[in-house]
Order: C-alpha cells, then sequence, then structure tokens
C-alpha cells in the first residue's frame, strides 16, 4: 500500500488548556452554586426532578444540549465527509418526533403527576411489565452513555496527545462529580451554557473553513462536483444505508424511541411548572435540533472541500473516521492558540450534558422503580443520599461501557443502533398502552419481548457479518495530492468476502441499514401485543383510568360520536376535547361513579377548583400531591 506522509499537526499549548479547563470551571461552578443554594431543601424530589417547577427556556436548551452529544460533534461531520449531504433529511425526523412527543406522549406522562416514566406501566398494566421495561432502559442508556464518553475522549487523545483511556476515566469523574453535586437543576443550567459552547465551536469552524477555502460558493460547487449534494435519494430498498425512506422513517422511529418515551427527556418535561411550558420546551428544542444539525453538515461539506484531494482517513493521517473533524480543527486553526481549545470545549460540553443527564435519569429510575418498591419507608435525608449514590454507581458503569464503545465502529452508527435496539421495543410498549385500550398486560409483555428478540437478532447479526460494502460504501476520497513516501505501490484490495462464508440471512435480514432496528422492534412489539391480547382477553376499557389513554381515535373519527365512544373500547372519555381535558382529574378522583355523576361532578363553573389544572394557563400544572393516581 502507498505510504503518506502526514502534515505536521500542532498539539495542544497553553491557551488551549485554559480555553478548556475554563468550560470545566464554569460548569462546575453552575452544579455547586446549585447544591449550596437548594441545600435546606434538597429532598429526593428536589434533587432528581428541580421540585418540578422549570420553566421552558432552560429545559429547551438543556433537551438540545443532552441529545446533540459529542456523538453529533464529531460524528455527523464525518457522515457527511464520507456519505454526502442527506443527513440534513434527519430535520424531517426531528420535526415528526416533536409533534408526536409533545401531542401524543407528554400529555399523558404530565398529566399522570409520575416521575419516573416506567411508573405508567405499572398504573396501565402491572409490576412484572414496569420492571422488563426498567431493565431494558437502564441497559440502554449505560451502553449509549459509554459511546459519548468514549467519542470526546478520543477527541482529545487525536488533538492533545492525552492517553485515549486516561481520557475517558477522567471524563467519567468529571462528570460523575458534576452530576452528583448539583441535581437536576444544575444539569439543566449548566446545559444552557453547553449549548451556547456548541453553537459557537461549529460557528467558529465553520467560518475559518470557508475562509480557507474559498467562501461558501467554492465549496458548495465542490460539493456537488464530489456528489455530495445527492439529498433526496427515493430508493426503497431498505438495505442502503442512508436513503430518504431509511432516514425520515427509520430515524423518526429512532428518535421517537430515544425522545417519545425516554426517561432523560420526560423526566426534563415534567420538571416543567406546567404542561404548556413543557410542550414550549420541546418546540424550542426543536429550533435547537435544526441549528445544530445544519451546522453540523455544513462542517462536514467545508471538510469535503479542504481535503478533497488529499483524504487523511485513506492515507492513513488518523485512524478513524470519527478522528477527521478534531484533525480538521488541529489543521485549520494551528496559527490560532486557544481556538483548538474552544473545539475540544465544544465536543466535551456535549459529553457533560449527555453523560449528567443519563446518569440523573438512571439513578431517577432505579430509586422510584426499585429502591423505593422495596424500601418505601425511607426518610428524605436518606432517600437523597441514595440517590447520590446512585449517580455516583452510574457514573462508574457508563465510564466502564467506554471500553466496549471502541470496538463498535462510528459513534453516529454505534449510537443510533444501541438506541434502536433498545428504543424501538420500548416505544412499541408505550404505544400498546397510551393508544389500544384493548391490549392486556400479557399482550404488553409478550410484545415487549417479541420486540426485542427481533430488534437485537438484526442488530448482533448485522454487526457480527456487516452489509456488503455495494450497499454501505462512501462516496470517491482521493489521495491524489498527499505528499508520498518511500513506497509508491498501488492499494491492494481485501480479498472479498465469499457466500460461502456468510450464512444464507446475512445479505437480506442482516443487512437491513441500521436505522429500521427501531422500526422492526417497534412494530414487532405492537403487532404481536395485539395478536397477544385478543388471543388471552382484551382488556376492559371500563377498568382503565382514561389519563392513561390518549383518544387519538377522536382525531380520525370527529364526524361521529358514536364511532368515537366505539373506539375507545369501554374507557370513559368525554364526547369533547375540551371537556375531557376538564373532566380528567374528576374521572379519576370518583371511578366508582356512573357515567352521569362522572359528568355532572365538574361543569365550566367549578373548572377552576379542579386540582391540577389552571384555566388562565388553560394547562395542568404539577401539584404538591406525589401522585394524581
Amino acid at each position: 500500500m502507498s505510504n503518506f506522509v502526514a502534515p505536521e499537526i500542532k498539539k495542544f499549548i497553553i491557551w488551549d488548556y485554559i480555553v478548556f479547563a475554563g468550560l470545566f470551571l464554569v460548569c462546575a461552578s453552575i452544579g455547586v452554586f446549585f447544591a449550596i443554594k437548594e441545600r435546606k431543601k434538597k429532598t429526593s424530589k428536589e434533587f432528581l426532578v428541580g421540585g418540578k417547577q422549570m420553566s421552558c427556556g432552560p429545559i429547551a436548551f438543556s433537551l438540545t444540549s443532552s441529545f446533540m452529544s459529542a456523538v453529533t460533534v464529531l460524528g455527523t461531520p464525518s457522515e457527511v465527509y464520507r456519505y454526502g449531504a442527506s443527513f440534513v433529511l434527519f430535520f424531517l425526523s426531528y420535526t415528526f418526533v416533536i409533534i408526536l412527543t409533545s401531542e401524543l406522549f407528554l400529555p399523558v406522562f404530565y398529566r399522570s403527576d409520575i416521575t419516573s416514566t416506567y411508573e405508567y406501566l405499572e398504573l396501565r398494566f402491572n409490576k412484572n411489565v414496569r420492571l422488563a421495561a426498567t431493565v431494558i432502559y437502564i441497559l440502554q442508556t449505560i451502553l449509549y452513555t459509554g459511546i459519548v464518553v468514549y467519542a470526546p475522549s478520543l477527541a482529545l487523545n487525536q488533538v492533545t496527545g492525552f492517553d485515549l483511556w486516561g481520557s475517558v476515566v477522567a471524563t467519567g469523574v468529571v462528570c460523575t462529580f458534576y452530576c452528583t453535586t448539583g441535581g437536576l437543576k444544575a444539569v439543566v443550567w449548566a446545559d444552557a451554557f453547553q449549548m451556547v459552547i456548541m453553537v459557537l465551536g461549529f460557528v467558529t469552524v465553520l467560518i475559518r473553513g470557508t475562509i480557507l477555502n474559498g467562501g461558501s460558493t467554492r465549496i458548495w460547487e465542490d460539493a456537488y462536483e464530489g456528489s455530495r449534494l445527492n439529498i433526496f435519494d427515493f430508493d426503497v430498498d431498505p438495505l442502503r444505508r442512508h436513503t430518504f425512506w431509511t432516514i425520515v422513517i427509520g430515524g423518526t422511529f429512532t428518535w421517537l424511541g430515544l425522545y417519545g418515551v425516554n426517561q432523560s427527556t420526560i423526566q426534563r418535561c415534567i420538571s416543567c411548572k406546567s404542561e404548556k411550558h413543557a410542550k414550549m420546551a420541546l418546540y424550542l428544542n426543536l429550533l435547537g435540533l435544526w441549528i445544530i444539525l445544519v451546522c453540523a453538515v455544513f462542517c462536514g461539506l467545508v471538510m469535503y472541500a479542504h481535503y478533497k484531494n488529499c483524504d487523511p482517513w485513506t492515507a492513513d493521517f488518523i485512524s478513524a473516521p470519527d478522528q477527521l473533524m478534531p484533525y480538521f480543527v488541529m489543521d485549520i486553526f494551528s496559527s490560532m492558540p486557544g481556538v483548538p481549545g474552544l473545539f475540544v470545549a465544544c465536543a466535551f460540553s456535549g459529553t457533560l450534558s449527555t453523560v449528567a443527564a443519563s446518569i440523573n435519569a438512571l439513578a431517577t429510575v432505579t430509586f422510584e422503580d426499585l429502591v423505593r418498591k422495596c424500601f418505601p419507608n425511607l426518610s428524605e435525608k436518606t432517600s437523597t443520599w441514595t440517590s447520590k449514590g446512585l449517580c455516583i454507581l452510574y457514573g462508574v458503569l457508563c465510564t466502564s461501557m467506554a471500553g466496549a464503545a471502541s470496538l463498535m465502529g462510528g459513534v453516529v452508527q454505534a449510537a443510533l443502533s444501541i438506541h434502536g435496539m433498545c428504543g424501538g421495543p420500548m416505544l412499541g410498549l408505550f404505544t400498546l398502552g397510551i393508544i389500544f385500550p384493548c391490549v392486556n398486560w400479557k399482550g404488553a409483555i409478550g410484545g415487549f419481548l417479541t420486540g426485542i428478540t427481533l430488534a437485537f437478532w438484526v442488530g448482533i447479526g448485522s454487526f457480527i457479518y456487516p452489509a456488503q460494502p455495494v450497499k454501505t460504501i462512501p462516496l470517491e476520497l482521493s489521495t491524489l495530492n498527499c505528499t508520498l513516501a518511500n513506497s509508491t505501490a498501488l492499494p491492494t484490495t481485501a480479498a472479498p468476502i465469499t457466500a460461502a462464508d456468510r450464512p444464507l440471512l446475512a445479505d437480506t435480514w442482516y443487512s437491513l441499514s441500521y436505522l429500521y432496528f427501531s422500526t422492526i422492534g417497534c412494530l414487532g412489539c405492537i403487532i404481536s401485543g395485539l395478536l397477544i391480547s385478543f388471543v388471552t382477553g382484551p382488556a376492559k376499557g371500563e377498568d382503565i383510568r382514561p389519563v392513561l389513554i390518549k383518544p387519538v381515535c377522536n382525531f380520525f373519527c370527529f364526524w361521529s360520536d358514536r364511532l368515537k365512544t366505539l373506539m375507545w373500547c369501554g374507557v370513559r372519555h368525554d364526547s369533547q376535547d375540551e371537556d375531557f381535558e376538564k373532566n380528567l382529574p374528576a374521572v379519576i378522583a370518583d371511578t366508582t361513579g356512573t357515567e352521569d355523576t362522572l359528568k355532572n361532578n365538574v361543569s365550566k363553573e367549578n373548572a377552576s377548583q379542579l386540582p391540577g389544572y389552571n384555566p388562565e394557563e388553560k394547562s395542568y400544572t404539577n401539584m404538591s400531591k406525589e401522585s394524581r393516581l
């Protein structure tokens, strides 16, 4: 193979370390500030969900910062550089996901006044369903957080020469300290600061890269000539890695599993002081998702224009595609002290926010779903210290999982694959509970196990038997202008894998796009759950509290009250959406009365006295009670 001489890339200097250390000091200060400020009212609920009195602004920033993590900062520009700008189609996926989350899932969770989303599963089905979902969520989040810890450590290793695994340990220790110190309020407000740092880092790279490569027009021309702008590929082949359909359909299922029913998202939404604020936070967060996505995609195009004639990955200047972005930053900012430190701070900001949110969510789920179930009479002081101990425990576990992340390939594909394999069946389980009143607990647990089996079958199979290069091969990358060293031999091509080396399913089932893992798990869960429920006897709607079911059939059957009532399967909803919202608390409070009694208990005159309903905002607000249910 040809040998190339890598251009000399400078390492960190003192100004870079100062900028990078500044980020940590600010974030740590926020954690310490809230630890001191809230020390007198640090109940477990204050620590885990901020007292449920947060406003929409910081929550929106927090959501964007957490889910646009170092995986996005490092992985998305590399994806665009290698595969083209079709990644920008995720803006459609994000839009569908936020609409469905805010209008379908959030109202049910918020009005139930729960702390852990898995409390819903016990209220709707039983304890066994709740326990199964909790275990899978813990597994999913530890795996994902391991990748998020590994990604910025990879960047630090590339641009500073730090020991990779030393960076992993240091990152885990910092994030665990930061989360344990301040609780959810510290996480949320630090995320808002980190969101600013992420955008600033991207914009700085975009401006410098655009100037060095002849302006935006020239970059656009280079991207077009390099086939990087072939965005709308309507090929329906599910084996293709990225097409319009895989990104919009598969991406929506993947991110809906991540957003719509994920504890980390819902925990911050239900910490808002009203349902209206929670919805506003989600829609503001959508704007943030768009901004970060566009910045990342354009960074990938600028990076391609810079290296179009000398690809550092093909030339072996770097050891992995995810090192492209930090390598590019150190290349273009070699003469500007401090700016590389800003980029690493950008990547590290995503990590701090994501890992802190994940650890906080893991601690919440474990405490509410496991510890409190076993020890229901814990004092507030003991509960708070138990929650902090769980944060430390999960910090250690997530850091340990970073070692496995190094074996999973590209960080974007690895992260979304994990979300698909675990999040898809979870999405299907909650969808069964919220949309289908006829589903019983047997259908729920059977469907969930079926979805998990299908998703892990295809996911693990694709990891062992990767798809043939013809379906996933990157776009053309050139080393024409790289400096040769010694040898001028042509690159050798690895021997192709013969059909005999691969099982029958390797080129079909195992070669599905990784974005379809979630779709398979979700649909498998829903279909099998419905079938099992009908075979074992559908649930009786009269026994299900209306707050646990979202009457989506109202939207499709708006012309017929009789048809809507039939579709409710016996669940006692009101005939009009507005009345349904106002009657909701009364229905829960008195499930033994007749339908006429329930309707007469509530009227417009006394709606203002209903617990949890604020007529001024026309929205539900969090109450001081432990649970409306």
